[in-house]
């Protein structure tokens, strides 16, 4: 889809703004050109780009900004009012289907975009970005991959060898075109206004505790016992929660479980469009989970956030702003190769519900006034 010009000239405005006062007022390019963004990863990680967009969008105000990604997470950028467009390319996990992407990749093609940068820089975006053809491709300098990939580039960018906010990380690579780091981190995405209601009628109340229990690595869940206390400590002080999972016989087994632990526990029926479960978290008053991609979600809609980090690292992964707690079970002994905490004890285990209750309190004192 394409917003509306008026719009994105008024986003532009505003972000070129925040550029000249970041930069001291140095110029910036002001000339019109077509910019194609591409990541392709995944759900939590695609959100963590945004803030590097909108340094994009704020040193390139007049430029037209598209973004490719998987069709499966176009919806998170879908209603950004500073994109021009985002293209949905369709596609599975581990293959492709030339017959179904040719279409779209001879459109971009004919679009003749006068740069493109890649975020993911695999395999995929070095070729996709080859093939697009803008005249200034940037990317970044990495190993591994098939042979001819760092020539699919015309600009590339070494990352930076000590970890830092994972939103950091993809603003930096922009520095191979001279753009400034953004002004803020936090991230951003919109719901579909046009799907209000229909999420109104899955969580009528509103600001409900959202919390998502499952994650894709079993080794980043906070144990079940631990959310059924956490559900009897929030509703005894009066507050509505709310459980979701993901899709799956292992967290159709987690709710079935949790129900045991809690049996008055309020469970949302799983939500099969990524844009109606986006319409549904942005009516939240508050998000926990663990690190999970919806953790993102939630954060880049404005909902604040209770995460709950053991095996992964807040200080690149956790939401950044005023409105996000961070819980940590303090040292990991879990590896990085593996989807199972091998831990004695389950590190996350360590955060106890009364604290997550109590960062609830906290959120809610300061956010809901």
């Amino acid at each position: 889809m394409s917003a509306r010009p008026e719009k994105v000239v008024a986003q532009a405005s505003r972000l070129f703004d925040e550029n000249q006062k970041l930069t001291g007022g140095t110029p910036v390019p002001l000339h019109p050109e077509k910019i194609l963004a591409l990541q392709f990863k995944y759900f939590g990680d695609a959100v963590l780009m945004t803030p590097a967009l909108r340094a994009l969008r704020g040193y390139f105000p007049n430029a037209e900004l598209h973004l490719l990604a998987p069709e499966e997470i176009a919806p998170l950028f879908q209603h950004l009012p500073w994109l021009n467009r985002v293209w949905s390319m369709p596609r599975r996990r581990g293959r492709a289907s030339l017959g179904e992407t040719w279409p779209l990749l001879r459109a971009l093609r004919r679009e003749q975009f006068d740069r493109s940068v890649d975020f993911a820089s695999n395999d995929r975006g070095a070729l996709l970005s080859r093939f697009i053809g803008a005249k200034k491709r940037l990317g970044w300098d990495i190993g591994g991959g098939f042979l001819g990939r760092k020539f699919c580039y015309t600009d590339r960018v070494v990352p930076e060898k000590n970890p830092v906010h994972e939103s950091a990380l993809l603003a930096r690579l922009l520095s191979g075109w001279q753009i400034p780091p953004p002004a803020a981190l936090e991230t951003e995405i919109r719901p579909d206004p046009a799907l209000a209601t229909a999420a109104r009628e899955i969580l009528p109340h509103d600001r409900a505790i959202i919390c998502h229990v499952a994650s894709s690595q079993p080794r980043k869940e906070w144990p079940l016992a631990h959310w059924a206390e956490f559900h009897r400590l929030a509703t005894a002080a009066g507050r509505q929660v709310v459980f979701t999972t993901a899709r799956g016989e292992r967290e159709s087994a987690l709710m079935a479980e949790l129900k045991k632990l809690a049996p008055a526990a309020q469970i949302l029926p799983l939500i099969a469009e990524l844009s109606l479960f986006l319409a549904v978290l942005a009516r939240a008053g508050a998000f926990v989970s663990g690190d999970t991609g919806p953790l993102h979600f939630a954060a880049g809609l404005g909902v604040p956030t209770i995460s709950l980090f053991g095996p992964t690292s807040p200080a690149r992964w956790a939401p950044i702003g005023e409105k996000h707690r961070i819980l940590t079970s303090g040292l990991c002994t879990c590896e990085d190769n593996t989807a199972i905490c091998t831990a004695p004890r389950h590190c996350l285990s360590t955060i106890a519900p009364a604290q997550a209750d109590a960062a609830l309190e906290q959120i809610i004192r300061t956010t809901h006034k």
